[in-house]
């Protein structure tokens, strides 16, 4: 039998979900949101110059081979696991919420933080960034932003005009799903579900164990799978990419059941590191093993992503263990070693959802400012991303966030 992922329980790794919110923050959890939504931004500023990815302001400079390998494997590894490890994150702290606030007010309180935030993008800052900065809305005839805002709502593209708030759209949504499913099964019942001061939170259980996180990981695959098999190619509602949901949903309701069970304290640290240390070396081997599979006789690159093909299984599971595993070990490491804040790692916990809102647009103007530098491709973007994530949490303290109307929702 396969042991638990189990540390010691200990003073040191006491955990509940529910000190977040009520003025006590959880350092390590507020740590690994401000670095996933840095990550956010170096993974838009990559996509600038990569010819992998899509933005509203791209350059597609000739690339080497070595330089796109540099940019695949830096947006496929990010790609794998920073938005489902958010999710996860979202998840840990529902139960809680819900069982204090109780269900109408916790769908109130969501519909206020994710939904308002959404139609802020949708209606003023997606419009914005198009029309002045990207440049990007194409009109046969360029007339005034009224217009052209006029037009976009008539057309209905502001449905699809969420840009990166796609994630509290979709977050919105699994949090009315939880809600509606925790009320109509009401209480949880059995001697091994009772319910304790935390009504939704299960007793204290051992982590799963290694094999249990495998067969997770495989289900999470064979999701993604499924979905690029039945769905088109690229299919999106809202701007939410379908094909990817399966890890975002197994990542959720995983961050629902770590919390009622009270793993996030339990899980060992050497099992984080030892996932890591296995998982991602050979997983480089075999993503670049996949991607030399598509290596075409003229030196590009082509790999069957959709559809009942290998390489669609292939990469499915590839993405999940990676996920899986820089999840986990992201959570120990920085439950271990990242775990309490000074000032300026508190004033990027503080800005982080209002960077991760606004840091569009200053993206795409430090792209268009650099774009006569002299630099390599991979340099830029390197020099972009640092730049868009000091300029974009400066603005965040000093402007956006000073903003009555702004400050309520960020």
């Amino acid at each position: 039998m396969t042991a638990p992922v189990l540390a010691p329980a200990g003073p040191a790794h006491r955990f509940e979900p529910r000190i977040a919110e009520r003025g006590r923050r959880l350092a390590f959890i507020d740590n690994l949101r401000w670095t996933m939504i840095v990550l956010v931004i170096s993974m838009h500023a990559a996509d600038t110059y990569s010819p992998l990815g899509s933005w509203y302001y791209v350059e597609r400079p000739r690339l080497g081979a070595p330089t796109l390998l540099a940019f695949a494997a830096w947006q496929l590894y990010l790609q794998s696991f920073f938005m489902g490890l958010l999710f996860f994150v979202a998840g840990v702290f529902a139960p809680a919420s819900l069982d204090r606030k109780g269900t109408g007010r916790f769908i109130r309180d969501r519909a206020f933080r994710l939904g308002l935030p959404v139609l802020f993008y949708m209606f003023v800052l997606g419009p914005v960034t198009e029309y002045f900065f990207a440049h990007s809305w194409n009109s046969t005839e360029p007339t005034s932003f009224a217009n052209e805002w006029i037009k976009h709502i008539r057309n209905g593209q502001f449905m699809q005009e969420n840009g990166p708030l796609w994630f509290c759209l979709a977050l919105l949504v699994f949090s009315v799903a939880y809600a509606g499913l925790r009320a109509w099964r009401g209480p949880a019942r059995g001697p091994a579900r009772a319910p304790t001061r935390d009504g939704d939170r299960l007793r204290d259980s051992a982590p799963p164990t290694t094999l249990a996180l495998i067969g997770f990981a495989v289900a999470i695959a064979a999701g993604r799978f499924v979905l690029h098999l039945v769905l088109p190619p690229g299919t999106s509602v809202l701007n939410m990419h379908l094909g990817d949901f399966s890890q975002y949903v197994f990542l959720f309701v995983a961050g629902i059941v770590a919390a009622r069970r009270g793993w996030l304290p339990r899980l060992s640290h050497a099992a984080g590191l030892r996932w890591l240390r296995i998982v991602l070396p050979l997983g480089f081997v075999a993503w670049l093993a996949i991607v030399a599979s598509g290596v075409q006789p003229d030196g590009s690159v082509h790999l069957q992503l959709d559809g009942w093909h290998w390489q669609s299984a292939a990469m499915s599971l590839w993405e999940s263990l990676t996920c899986v595993a820089l999840s986990l070990g992201l959570l120990v490491v920085f439950r271990e070693r990242f775990n309490s804040q000074g000032r300026l790692a508190r004033f990027l916990s503080d800005n982080a959802f209002s960077v991760y809102v606004f840091h569009p647009p200053i993206v795409i103007a430090g792209a268009r400012l650099l774009h006569e530098v002299a630099l390599a491709p991979f340099a830029k973007f390197v020099v972009l991303t640092i730049i868009s994530t000091i300029v974009t949490f400066s603005l965040s303290a000093l402007v956006f966030r000073r903003i009555p109307i702004l400050r309520a929702i960020l």
